[in-house]
């Protein structure tokens, strides 16, 4: 169980390094022997007490207070050593109870296992002295050579086996239940399916505003110059330069309309694909954009449409807030997962908490997706988007 992630940045930790997960190994058997003498000792004590009604519930209570203590160590030994970050919640008595009793077994399962590989090096030792002072027959050393080389195997995979099975233990008694995991699930879509709809109601206010204010006013200012071109007693010239006019209004209609349009849902996605819709996006910015786009193979829909309002609507408020003059857009697919960043050079300080980012947050979230925004005090502002395509 890896460790968690803060919503707002971007992923930094890496997985702990051989030497340190055997680190924690060899310490794992230590604390499998603490265990061991933990429950012969104060477990044998207890038993008669366990026994009896009337004082079970004080006898468990007093194992399980060291057995908590000796939870608590093994919790912090995989934290440090195997860089797992668990929920903080209290874990009910029966669960601890059983993790340590398993805990117990398999660290005493791979403590045996070590110590064969111990003695395996050791014979391994007495081999090479044996060469060296030529006492060994070349049928004697490839028969040594084999068995060692295959008990060599089948240590080694059961020191990973054991290690999964001891990762597998702590995810289910520190890590949330089924249940637990099930519940956060509904409660995820749930918030997801809200959100998907505030940012759809924004949307179609958005639209709205924007017919409103612009193309409706637009067209009433056609409507009148036409109206005033159609009036008597003006001169050829005077028509002609109200026409004109109204021909220049009508273009600029046409642009605030299909500037409408393609805030809505861009033709482009479907007629020419994801790189050309962001194509365009660039040629209709005011401020220089680099493409990187690396993206060969086809994408679903929903990811296509997903990625381009992730540039568009960061293009855009580059464009509008940020006072930048560079604007650099990355389009990757690592794996199963489509990785689009924007930055600009702009002053930073975008609000993650703005509808604009909140609403490509939902955008994305629909899609099990992650938004990360990093936008310091005198820049830069990076935008970064992980998209599952699965």
């Amino acid at each position: 169980m890896g460790p968690a992630r803060p919503e707002g940045e971007a992923p930094s930790a890496r997985p702990p390094s051989f030497p340190r997960r055997a680190v924690g190994v060899v310490l794992g058997c230590c604390t499998a022997l603490l265990g061991l003498l933990y429950f012969g000792t104060v477990g044998v004590t207890l038993g008669p007490l366990l026994l009896w009604p009337r004082t079970r519930r004080y006898a468990l209570t007093a194992l399980t207070a060291g057995v908590r203590r000796l939870v608590a160590v093994e919790r912090r030994r995989r934290s440090a050593f195997f860089g797992d970050r668990f929920p903080t919640r209290r874990v009910s008595d029966q669960r601890v109870l059983r993790y340590l009793a398993a805990r117990t077994y398999t660290g005493l399962l791979t403590s045996i296992v070590v110590a064969l590989l111990g003695f395996g090096i050791f014979l391994a030792g007495l081999l090479v002295s044996g060469i060296a002072r030529g006492t060994l027959s070349w049928q004697e050393l490839l028969t040594q050579v084999l068995l060692g080389g295959v008990l060599l195997f089948l240590d080694v995979q059961g020191l990973f086996s054991l290690e999964a099975l001891d990762t597998r233990l702590a995810r289910d008694c520190f890590g949330p239940s089924e249940r637990e995991l099930l519940q956060q699930r509904i409660t995820e879509l749930a918030t997801s399916r809200a959100a998907v709809l505030q940012a759809v109601d924004s949307e179609r206010r958005r639209i709205e505003r924007d017919l409103h204010d612009g193309v409706q006013q637009r067209l009433v200012a056609l409507a009148m110059l036409l109206g005033r071109a159609r009036r008597g007693g003006r001169t050829p010239e005077q028509a002609d330069a109200l026409l004109e006019q109204a021909h220049r209004e009508s273009q600029e209609v046409l642009n605030d309309l299909r500037e409408v349009a393609w805030r809505v849902y861009p033709t482009a996605l479907d007629n020419l694909g994801l790189q050309e819709a962001l194509a365009g996006v660039s040629e209709r910015c005011s401020i220089p954009i680099r493409m990187d786009f690396g993206v060969t193979v086809p994408l679903p829909a929903s990811v296509e449409t997903a990625a381009y309002f992730v540039v568009s609507e960061s293009v855009t408020n580059a464009a509008k807030h940020s006072c930048a003059t560079d604007i650099f857009v990355s389009v990757h697919q690592h794996g199963p997962v489509l990785i689009v960043r924007v930055e600009d050079n702009g002053v930073g300080g975008a609000d993650p908490a703005g509808s604009g980012l909140v609403g490509l947050r939902s955008r994305v979230g629909a899609l099990d997706g992650r938004l990360y925004v990093h936008s310091p005090s005198g820049g830069p502002t990076t935008i970064t988007a992980e998209l599952p395509c699965a």
